[in-house]
């Protein structure tokens, strides 16, 4: 990203210097180009770290949903357990009331009739027969019931660890951009964007999916960079990448490193870049969408905004380019 020259150098050159009671002078204030090298190191592991908070927080996500999942069909499982363990309670009683089994011996020696013993023995069979597929049901789905708690507890516990994760990146993330915006301040290229920006209109060579694609890019030009951002109002390198080609049809994973992963067989020479394309730093710290005539549109960094800037213009070391 190359930052804008204007009068306001000159209010950037080393301040007087300061004496201390001792005698010792205090450190001159950093210049432009100081501060400007600063800010693009700061930049650089903004986008690194930014990336790992947004991969923390897919998998929080994805855990999370997992057990959702997992407990309710636990709870699910729960309600039928204690509906058979009702049932098995209930059939305790019922023989404990019965006082003798139906096909007890001193009950088939006074039963004389023929055709009522047959109807005994068959009605005794059929109880026994519902007895042990109740009893072997309640077993087996107790087991179950073990497996689906375990299972969710699992996947809670996951989540409550990439949350963890979250956290702590995100803390990292918040320190740098007090940083950074410290500097663009100083150097009068801070921009906090206009999260209702209507953006501009995509003209370029793109057809089909690319068009769709780099059209909904255009549209989001002038919104400020957000870390994490995934839109409307907001968004980073690879949150606008992933919205951009899913208005073209195509479905991206969310982060910088998973992009890249995803088109592992979907990778173009740099050389033969087409408009939609995805083009990738190096260190795989961002990425863009190439526009087209040698232009590119994304999402810089903190203190920017979502821009159409010139390939050549670029800044940052290519690490190569893919197709979705």
């Amino acid at each position: 990203m190359r930052l804008g020259r204007g009068p306001l150098a000159a209010t950037l050159a080393i301040g007087a210097l300061l004496a201390h009671p001792g005698g010792a002078l205090a450190d001159p204030k950093p210049t432009i180009k100081q501060a400007k090298a600063r800010l693009e190191k700061l930049n650089d592991k903004a986008d690194k770290i930014v990336d790992r908070y947004n991969t923390a927080n897919e998998e929080y996500k994805k855990y999370r949903n997992l057990y959702g999942k997992l407990n309710q069909r636990y709870q699910a499982k729960l309600a039928g357990v204690s509906d058979l363990r009702g049932q098995v309670v209930s059939m305790a009683v019922d023989r404990y009331r019965a006082g003798a089994d139906i096909v007890s011996w001193p009950a088939l020696v006074a039963d004389t009739d023929p055709s009522s013993l047959l109807s005994r023995l068959a009605l005794a069979d059929q109880i026994a027969a519902e007895r042990a597929q109740r009893l072997a049901r309640f077993v087996e789905e107790n087991k179950g019931l073990a497996a689906q708690r375990d299972e969710a507890q699992a996947a809670l516990k996951a989540a409550n660890a990439h949350r963890d994760a979250v956290a702590r990146e995100k803390a990292e993330i918040e320190k740098l951009i007090k940083q950074q915006k410290a500097l663009l301040v100083r150097l009068g290229a801070y921009r906090t964007g206009n999260p209702d920006s209507t953006g501009i209109k995509y003209t370029g060579p793109a057809t089909g999916n690319a068009a769709a694609a780099l059209s909904f890019a255009f549209a989001q030009v002038g919104k400020p960079y957000r870390y994490g951002g995934t839109g409307p109002d907001g968004w980073d390198c690879s949150g606008l990448t992933q919205a951009a080609w899913r208005a073209g049809g195509v479905e991206l994973p969310r982060t910088t490193w998973q992009q890249w992963s995803w088109g592992a067989d979907r990778k173009v020479s740099l050389d033969d870049l087409q408009p939609g394309d995805l083009i990738f730093s190096e260190g795989l710290g961002h990425v863009s969408l190439y526009a087209g005539d040698g232009k590119i549109v994304h999402a810089p960094q903190t203190g920017d905004v979502v821009k159409v800037v010139s390939l050549s213009d670029y800044g940052r070391p290519l690490m190569g380019a893919v197709r979705p």
